[in-house]
């Protein structure tokens, strides 16, 4: 269990990031490859990564070098994913920052990976700071990220919108209570303490320094958050996943699409970040049971993400569904 302690001053200062963050996507995705964890999520994209491991070259090196550093245990080095006083997520930017690290925290954190007998990335020489395998491993981030993250860039962006846009929504409307208890049921809300499940027994304690909350596409199940108290906090927490991050929709799925009442739904739909069933039937002039009805089909074809939200169920077009308008609504 993590229990995450706010004071009035933290509670001032807690940020949703507004976009994915390269480097915690790069780090999440490499724990998906290693289980067979959110099959219904991360299969087929999983399947394309290991298509490209089999024809070799670099993408195979960056996922066994960045694969030791970051095993499926209760700990992986901070540095790689380092936050500062930009937030603006970009990859190079968070490169540098990672080339940055001080050889103090480099020596410490490599030394708890090896400690479990495991073989990290240029072990010795990462933990010592040189020069030329700091530079190694920036390569190789940028390698992993072109090769299995950028293909599916637009999926995860438009995941994340979504997300941040719902709770953003819950925040104006009912305040922090209202934020926090978008999170159940994976994390629960009894003032001043956030509670989730984790790994490990943990309190945090925040002492007025905020919370940059995280949402990410990669992350699975439960929250992560840096093993260091001392690091400024974050808290990265996985975004909803109705759809397969790479589709699988073939052209039986998309003949059922032809009709003008599905295409007049999925354009209202993606004009917006969600919207209700009954609000999409007003908008195409249609009734609610036959909006329920087509709104199915265009959701079983991976066009359509819903959620259900109290008494409401919220819709809006996947990456595909976009892709299939033409890239009107990205």
């Amino acid at each position: 269990m993590l229990r995450i302690h706010f004071t009035s001053r933290d509670l001032e200062r807690i940020r949703i990031a507004d976009r994915p963050d390269p480097l915690w996507e790069i780090i999440c995705s490499v724990c998906r490859l290693q289980t067979r964890e959110g099959p219904q999520a991360f299969d087929l994209w999983r399947r394309r990564v290991r298509e490209g491991l089999r024809r070799g070259g670099a993408p195979g090196r960056s996922v066994r070098a960045i694969g030791s550093l970051v095993p499926y245990a209760n700990y992986f080095p901070d540095f790689l994913t380092p936050s500062g006083e930009r937030q603006d997520h970009a990859l190079e930017d968070g490169i540098d920052r990672v080339l940055a690290t001080p050889r103090r925290q480099l020596n410490h954190e490599i030394g708890l990976v090896a400690a479990d007998g495991r073989r990290p990335f240029a072990g010795p020489a990462l933990a010592r700071g040189e020069r030329e395998v700091l530079l190694l491993l920036g390569g190789l981030l940028r390698v992993y990220h072109e090769a299995f993250i950028t293909p599916v860039w637009d999926a995860v962006e438009t995941a994340v919108r979504a997300d941040v846009s719902r709770r953003s929504q819950a925040l104006l409307a009912d305040g922090i209570r209202g934020l926090m208890n978008t999170f159940r049921p994976m994390a629960r809300w009894q003032s001043p303490v956030l509670e989730a499940d984790y790994p490990v027994d943990r309190d945090m304690y925040l002492e007025g320094r905020g919370l940059l909350l995280i949402p990410s596409y990669f992350c699975w199940r439960r929250p992560i958050t840096l093993f260091d108290c001392s690091l400024q906090p974050v808290l990265v927490y996985p975004v909803e996943k109705s759809a397969p991050l790479v589709s699988a929709v073939g052209q039986a799925e998309l003949s059922k699409l032809l009709g003008s009442t599905r295409a007049a739904l999925l354009q209202e739909a993606a004009a917006r970040a969600w919207s209700t069933t009954s609000r999409l039937a007003t908008h195409v002039g249609i009734s609610l049971p036959s909006a329920s009805q087509q709104l199915t089909v265009l959701r079983e074809a991976g066009l359509l993400s819903s959620h259900r939200d109290g008494k409401h169920v919220l819709h809006a077009a996947t990456p595909l569904g976009r892709r299939l308008l033409g890239g009107r609504f990205g």
